[in-house]
């Protein structure tokens, strides 16, 4: 047999065992695998595992586990392992189970390639139908972690489809099989905006199962390495196969932790009181926030509040808000704000500035 058919003969080989057990060859079995299929075809030439890089379209699935570090913090440590071995290992079964192959496990994150090694037609809707039901396992897990009396876990997906360049990378020493580029890059981006419980898809995705998938409006944020904003969407179900993702976050955005001055003042019976108190925002989110003060609030009290956004250089005024939950904290009043309105310039600024601050956080 010539060096080119038994490179072929291996390479098949590569693929079969990829999509069996959900992760490519290592370069050492590689040459192991070589040297199998030299002997069994008589060839006594010897042939080297190479480092070839392809482009190809692949679906990136990326996970992580919300608040997992300061979870960990909590408890032993080999209960923190446990914890984090039965999640990834129940993961690693629906991933095999829709032919992902897993890319690497990095901490409480998992990559999943979906194309890669090999590209099939219905690439990206098993990748969305493995989020989903990655999604649904969590419930399972969170059922059986609370009888056992262990913390809540919850898990953010990113997904994303586009070009990328695969191969071996690496050196004689060490390599490893992976994919490398911008897309890649995205579906790290798309997931970072990713709240608990939630699915979050590119557009490329979307318009390859626009027709599988019931998903939210599009949402457009802007992102680390992109000038213009990237539009995402929610995955809510896939209605031939009867799942939905049983997403419990109130939340409607990501709050991000500031330290913020503000001034408010009360607004009663639709006049706002001309006394002005100051404050400190201690989180923000698109439609509302915890502010710091001195002045003891009611739930249900309205303010109107201003207060500068350093990152996109804007001055937010004429925020009004009401007061949904109050918390104290030693001398100081702690209030959770939800905003009732605001002009549409300070509703963009707003928006920019936490996607700004999900960004260098990513």
């Amino acid at each position: 047999m010539k060096d080119d058919s038994i490179k072929e003969a291996v390479r098949n080989l590569q693929v079969l065992i990829a999509r069996e057990t959900g992760s490519p060859l290592r370069r050492e079995a590689e040459t192991e695998l070589t040297s199998i299929v030299q002997r069994a075809c008589g060839d006594g030439s010897e042939l080297e595992a190479e480092h070839t890089f392809v482009s190809c379209d692949v679906t990136i699935l990326l996970a992580d586990l919300r608040g997992f570090t300061s979870i960990s913090a909590t408890l032993p440590a080999g209960t923190v392992i446990e914890m984090l071995n039965r999640c990834l290992a129940r993961m690693n079964e629906i991933i095999f189970q829709y032919h992902g192959v897993v890319d690497k496990f990095m901490g409480d994150s998992i990559m999943v390639l979906f194309g890669a090694p090999v590209e099939q037609p219905d690439d990206a809707e098993r990748a969305l139908t493995c989020a989903v039901e990655m999604q649904r396992a969590m419930v399972e897990l969170n059922n059986q972690g609370r009888e056992l009396g262990l913390p809540e876990l919850f898990m953010g997906i990113g997904i994303n489809t586009g070009s990328v360049m695969a191969g071996r990378f690496g050196s004689n020493f060490y390599s490893e099989y992976t994919v490398i580029g911008d897309e890649v890059n995205l579906a790290s981006r798309i997931e970072a905006f990713s709240l608990r419980g939630q699915v979050l898809i590119s557009d490329h995705t979307y318009d390859l199962c626009r027709d599988f998938v019931t998903v939210s409006d599009a949402m457009e944020v802007f992102v680390k390495g992109k000038t213009q904003p990237v539009k995402l969407r929610e995955l809510y179900a896939i209605p031939s196969l009867g799942l939905e993702v049983p997403r419990k976050e109130v939340r409607r955005s990501h709050r991000m932790e500031v330290k913020l001055p503000c001034i408010f003042s009360l607004v009663q019976s639709k006049i706002v009181m001309p006394q002005m108190t100051e404050a400190i925002i201690r989180d923000i989110g698109y439609h509302g926030m915890l502010i710091v003060t001195e002045l003891p609030l009611k739930v249900l009290d309205e303010v109107k509040l201003e207060f500068d956004l350093p990152l996109v250089d804007f001055k937010a005024t004429d925020i009004y808000a009401k007061v949904v939950k109050l918390k104290q904290d030693g001398e100081h009043h702690l209030a959770g704000l939800e905003i009732t309105s605001s002009n549409p310039d300070a509703n963009m600024k707003i928006q920019l500035f936490v996607q700004l601050l999900v960004t260098a956080a990513a």
